[in-house]
């Protein structure tokens, strides 16, 4: 049964720079990872305002818990829809590693908002005076479900960079000749070199996606390579190196 390919990349370029040792990502890329970074911004600007609502509501007597509720779940959407946001942002146009304090501070932004966002909550929560037993147990566990959701979906475990993306597309150029495309599936882990690869064109596979290695980093963060299909690549070179080497023999002869 013939698979479906579907190329995400259209007629869109993400290549390395000429050193080959910064990836610049395509005007569409940089386009919309601006984009998501403004959205994201306003959705954390916009959470931490209901913060410093729901502070000065700590503060009232008698304190409605209903609208403290609604008003930490409401912002608990807001933080993780930008984290999300944020976070494809970065796989998008990624930081360069040469900075370290830039690179970790906008990879793990979304944890620091998260942690700005609720942490203060649910001190405030604990230490109320105004608060019964009872109530601080119930605010103080939405809060802190709220402060851990929302730190995970903001943490990035597997940052990326300019260079892993540089340093992975010429891995990939080098085993094909200088073509960066990759293929990949929906539930895949890594990214592979040849489509008739047995680990994805099986029967089981229904699809499979194209594209360049930044695509698969960006889609679905993929960052491994196929070992099958790079041991192929490299008897392949081995191959290409032996012919090469019979054909001036020929020609010397």
């Amino acid at each position: 049964m013939a698979k479906k390919i579907t190329n995400v990349d259209g007629d869109e370029t993400s290549t390395p720079s000429n050193d080959g040792s910064v990836f610049t990502p395509s005007a569409a890329n940089a386009s919309k990872s601006k984009m998501y970074r403004v959205i994201a911004i306003i959705g954390w600007l916009i959470a931490i305002g209901i913060e410093i609502k729901v502070i000065l509501m700590l503060r009232e007597v008698p304190i409605n818990m209903n609208w403290i509720i609604g008003f930490i779940v409401g912002m608990l959407i807001l933080v993780v829809i930008a984290n999300i946001l944020w976070k494809k942002a970065n796989r998008l146009d990624p930081a360069s590693e040469k900075n370290k304090t830039k690179f970790f501070i906008q990879n793990q932004l979304g944890l620091i908002i998260s942690v700005i966002a609720f942490l203060p909550l649910v001190v405030l929560i604990l230490t109320n005076k105004n608060l019964s037993g009872k109530q601080k147990g119930i605010l103080g566990s939405i809060a802190g479900a709220a402060l851990l959701i929302a730190g995970l979906t903001g943490t990035e475990f597997n940052p990326v960079s300019q260079e892993q993306y540089a340093e992975q597309t010429a891995q990939v150029e080098g085993f094909m000749g200088g073509v960066n495309n990759v293929y990949w599936t929906k539930s895949g882990k890594s990214y592979h070199l040849y489509q008739d690869c047995g680990y994805i064109n099986s029967k089981r596979t229904t699809e499979i996606f194209q594209g360049k290695v930044a695509s698969a980093r960006e889609l679905k963060n993929i960052t491994d390579i196929c070992d099958r299909c790079a041991n192929k690549a490299k008897k392949q070179q081995v191959l290409d190196i032996g012919n090469e080497a019979e054909d001036k023999a020929e020609a010397t002869e």
